[in-house]
């Protein structure tokens, strides 16, 4: 009897072992599957983020050149009193150094906004020492003015907030300029903020709430939009303007 029970035992035993076998390969691929579905999930819920991310950013507005580099159609140059010539050259807008300003203004006040833009450009000092762009630019109804190296060369800043200006307020930052170096000014203006930039490094940060904008009273003739150069060669290209969509300007409200 014993000899006949001993390789049922052994039979029962391997199919036990086997039954065990195959519920561990089971078990194996139902983990793996689930794991490649919560992987393919994982990388769905990605797409879909970088999807919308890039459905924001093509909301984005389109620039608008306000400089065709070729002469001076759309601008027109102010009258200051000992003001250099204002030229074209090698696709640059050239406000040569004059006995104090130089300046050329846009006459197309419509192409930029009241509020609620960004403006770009490039400017180089070719030659002298003050500032090499005076950037006015409308702030709703008011205008203002953004000033990169004035004040015998290295000051930056808003003039004028509350009547204080560029030298004396909040906004005053120092920045070392060469001569025969492009710099990139970028400029934005919301219901609730000015900010500004230089070369990808913002040193304006200036909120509007019960502020008062305004320009010293020798920049008036470059309303509503204008660039000038005090006693300074300067060269400026790439002048373009774009409205903000509202998600930009919710992004600069009071938090």
């Amino acid at each position: 009897m014993n000899q006949i029970a001993f390789p049922y035992s052994t039979q029962t035993r391997n199919c036990t072992i086997l039954i065990r076998l195959l519920l561990v390969m089971l078990i194996i691929a139902f983990h793996t599957e689930s794991s490649s579905a919560d992987k393919k999930d994982g990388n769905s819920n990605e797409s879909k983020a970088t999807k919308a991310e890039n459905a924001k950013k093509k909301k984005k507005t389109k620039w608008v050149s306000l400089f065709n580099g070729k002469n001076l159609d759309g601008w027109k140059v102010p009258q200051f009193g000992g003001e250099g010539e204002v030229h074209v050259k090698d696709g640059n807008l050239v406000l040569e150094m004059g006995v104090d300003l130089t300046g050329a203004t846009l006459t197309d006040a419509k192409k930029v906004p009241l509020t609620n833009y960004e403006v770009e450009l490039e400017a180089m000092r070719v030659d002298g020492t003050d500032f090499f762009c005076g950037l006015t630019f409308p702030v709703k109804k008011d205008p203002c003015s953004f000033i990169l190296g004035g004040w015998g060369g290295s000051l930056c800043g808003i003039s004028s907030i509350d009547g204080d200006d560029a030298s004396q307020n909040s906004t005053t930052s120092f920045q070392t300029f060469k001569k025969k170096q492009w710099y990139k000014i970028r400029l934005q203006v919301t219901d609730h903020k000015i900010q500004g930039w230089l070369d990808g490094k913002q040193i304006v940060d200036q909120n509007l709430k019960d502020r008062k904008i305004s320009i010293r009273h020798e920049v008036e003739l470059s309303r509503p939009f204008g660039i000038t150069s005090f006693s300074t060669t300067a060269a400026l290209k790439n002048i373009r303007v774009r409205k903000l969509t509202q998600q930009e300007v919710d992004k600069t409200a009071p938090k």
